[in-house]
C-alpha cells in the first residue's frame, strides 16, 4: 500500500511534467492544461484524492516560486513603478475584497459579513504566472510587465494580511479597523525588515565561498529563511521573500561566471517544475471541494459562483483605469518617470487577474471551526466559491488574454530596437574598455606577449564590438546577405557539434575516460551557450 501511494506521489510531477511540456510544444497556456487535466483525472476511477496542504504550499512552493519572480525582477524597473503597483498590490486588494465581501454577504443568505471578507480576501490576489508569461511572449510594453511583475510580488502579503484579519474576526477576538491596520503595517514593515536584514550577510557569505555548488545552495535556502523568520515574528514572510529575492538578484553581477550558468539552468528547472505541479494540484481539488455542498441547490451555487466572478473581474477595472491617473496625479516627478501607458495598457492590465494557488491555499486554509466550538460558517461554500473563482479566470481570462492583446495591437517593437541599439553601444564602449585594458597589461609586461596572441585577442573584442550592430539588420546585410558574425556563429556551432561527435566517439572506443569526456563537454557547452545568445 505505501508503494502505491509513493507512485501516486511520483506520478503527479511526471503528469504535470509531461501536461506543460505538450502545451509548450503546442504554444497554449501551461497553466491552463494544467488545470483542466487535473480537471479530468479526477473523474477516472481508483484516483485518489490530492488534499492541498495549505501549509506545505505556502511554505514549500510560494517562497521558491516568488524569490525567483524576484530575482529576475529589476529592481530600478519596479522603484521607478512604486504608486502603481502599491495601488495595486494594496488599494486594489483591499477594494476587491469589500467588493466581493459585501457582495457575498448580500447574496448568500446567513454568511456573515466577517466571513464574506475571508472569502474577498482569498480571492483578491491575482497570480500573474500566466499572465507574465504571455505577455512577455507577446512582447507586451516592458512597463505593463513591470507592473504585472510587480504587483503579483507584494499582493499575496496584503491578502494574506486580510485574510488572517477577516478570519480573527470570525472566531471572535474583537477586531476592529485599527487592530486590521496595525497588523497590516507589523506585517508588511516586519517583512521589509528581515528581508534587508537577511540580504547582506547571505551576499557577503555567498561572494566569499568561491564554490558554485555552496553558493547557490545558500541562494536555494534564502527564500525558506526569509519566510519562517519572517513568519516566526508575525511578520511577512511573502513580503521578506520579495526583499531578499530583490536585494540578492540585483547583486547576482558580482559572482563568478560559473555561479551564474548554474544558478540560472538550477531555477529555470525548479520554477518549472513547481508551477507545473502547482497547476495540476489546483485541478486536483475538485473532489475535495465538493464535500459538505448537500445543502446547497445547484442553481444558486452556480449563481454565487458567476456572481463573485464578475465581481472580481469588474472591480479590476474600476480600480485599475483611475488608479493609474492617481499614481501620476499630484507628483511631477511621478508623471516624468513614470510615462503613460495608455487605455490599451490599462486594458490589458485590467484583464490579467488570473487567480491561482495562492487563492486556494488560503481557501483550505480556513479553521474548521469559528467562535467557540461552532464550525466555521460557510467553509464549504467559500471553498466552492475560490475554486470557481480560479478555474474561471484560468478559463476565460486565461484562454482570451492572448487575443486581447493582439486585438488590442500593443507590442514592444520600438522597445526592442531601443534595446538593441543601447546594447551595440554599451558592447562598443565595453570593448573598447576591453582593447585599452589589454594595451595597458601589454605595455606592463617585462616581456611583451606574443603578437598572434594579442591579435587573437583584438579580433575577439571586435567581434564582440560588431555583433550587436549586426543584429540590428537581423543577422542579414543590405542585399539578404548572412552578415559575418552570423556566418562565423554558424560555422562555429556545426564546427563545436563535430568536436562533440568526436570526443563521444572517443569515449565509446574507450580511448578517453569519461572524467574526460565531463570537462570536454562543458568547455563546449560553455562556448556553444555564449553564441547560441546570439
Amino acid at each position: 500500500m505505501e508503494a502505491t501511494h509513493a507512485l501516486w506521489l511520483l506520478a503527479v510531477p511526471m503528469s504535470a511534467l509531461a501536461v506543460a511540456a505538450l502545451s509548450r510544444r503546442a504554444g497554449v497556456s501551461a497553466p491552463l492544461a494544467l488545470v483542466l487535466a487535473g480537471l479530468l483525472v479526477t473523474f477516472v476511477p481508483g484516483v485518489p484524492e490530492f488534499e492541498l496542504d495549505p501549509e506545505f504550499v505556502l511554505f514549500f512552493f510560494l517562497p521558491p516560486l516568488l524569490f525567483s519572480a524576484a530575482w529576475e525582477s529589476s529592481y530600478l524597473n519596479l522603484r521607478e513603478n512604486t504608486r502603481t503597483i502599491g495601488l495595486l498590490s494594496i488599494g486594489l486588494v483591499l477594494f476587491t475584497t469589500l467588493a466581493v465581501g459585501y457582495t457575498a454577504h448580500l447574496l448568500i443568505p446567513g454568511l456573515p459579513l466577517a466571513a464574506a471578507f475571508a472569502l474577498g480576501a482569498i480571492v483578491a490576489p491575482p497570480d500573474a504566472v500566466a499572465a507574465v508569461s504571455v505577455a512577455r511572449r507577446l512582447g507586451l510594453p516592458r512597463r505593463v510587465v513591470t507592473i504585472l511583475v510587480g504587483e503579483s510580488l507584494f499582493n499575496d502579503a496584503t491578502a494574506l494580511t486580510a485574510f488572517r484579519v477577516a478570519v480573527a474576526a470570525v472566531a471572535g477576538a474583537g477586531f476592529t479597523l485599527a487592530d486590521g491596520t496595525v497588523r497590516f503595517l507589523f506585517a508588511a514593515l516586519g517583512g521589509v525588515a528581515v528581508g534587508l536584514l537577511l540580504g547582506p550577510p547571505l551576499h557577503w557569505l555567498r561572494s566569499r565561498l568561491r564554490d558554485p555548488l555552496v553558493e547557490n545552495t545558500v541562494v536555494l535556502l534564502a527564500p525558506f529563511a526569509a519566510y519562517l523568520i519572517a513568519e516566526a515574528m508575525h511578520a511577512s514572510g511573502v513580503i521578506a521573500v520579495v526583499i531578499s529575492g530583490l536585494y540578492l538578484g540585483d547583486r547576482f553581477a558580482e559572482s563568478p561566471a560559473v555561479t551564474r550558468l548554474i544558478g540560472h539552468s538550477f531555477w529555470k528547472v525548479l520554477i518549472f517544475l513547481l508551477e507545473s505541479v502547482v497547476f495540476l494540484l489546483i485541478g486536483l481539488q475538485l473532489p475535495l471541494v465538493l464535500e459538505g455542498l448537500a445543502p446547497y441547490g445547484p442553481l444558486e451555487l452556480a449563481w454565487w459562483a458567476v456572481a463573485v466572478f464578475a465581481v472580481v473581474v469588474l472591480a479590476r477595472f474600476l480600480w485599475v483605469f483611475p488608479a493609474s491617473h492617481l499614481a501620476r496625479w499630484g507628483s511631477p516627478a511621478a508623471r516624468d518617470r513614470e510615462a503613460d501607458i495608455g487605455w490599451r495598457g490599462r486594458a490589458a492590465i485590467s484583464w490579467a487577474g488570473m487567480r491561482g494557488v495562492v487563492s486556494l491555499a488560503a481557501a483550505f486554509a480556513i479553521p474548521l471551526t469559528g467562535s467557540g466550538d461552532e464550525e466555521f460558517p460557510g467553509r464549504s461554500l467559500i471553498l466552492f466559491l475560490t475554486f470557481t473563482t480560479v478555474l474561471a479566470t484560468l478559463l476565460v481570462q486565461g484562454m482570451t488574454f492572448p487575443l486581447l492583446i493582439r486585438r488590442l495591437g500593443i507590442g514592444s517593437e520600438r522597445e526592442r530596437y531601443v534595446d538593441t541599439v543601447a546594447e551595440a553601444g554599451a558592447q562598443h564602449a565595453a570593448a573598447d574598455a576591453a582593447l585599452r585594458r589589454l594595451e595597458e597589461l601589454a605595455g606592463a609586461e617585462a616581456e611583451p606577449p606574443d603578437e598572434e596572441v594579442m591579435e587573437r585577442l583584438r579580433q575577439l573584442a571586435e567581434h564582440r564590438r560588431l555583433q550587436a550592430w549586426e543584429r540590428l539588420g537581423g543577422g542579414t546585410g543590405p542585399a539578404g546577405a548572412e552578415v559575418p558574425t552570423a556566418t562565423y556563429r554558424r560555422l562555429r556551432l556545426e564546427m563545436l557539434a563535430a568536436e562533440r561527435r568526436t570526443f563521444v566517439r572517443m569515449r565509446d572506443e574507450r580511448r578517453i575516460d569519461d572524467e574526460v569526456l565531463e570537462r570536454v563537454l562543458r568547455e563546449l557547452d560553455l562556448e556553444e551557450a555564449a553564441l547560441s545568445r546570439g
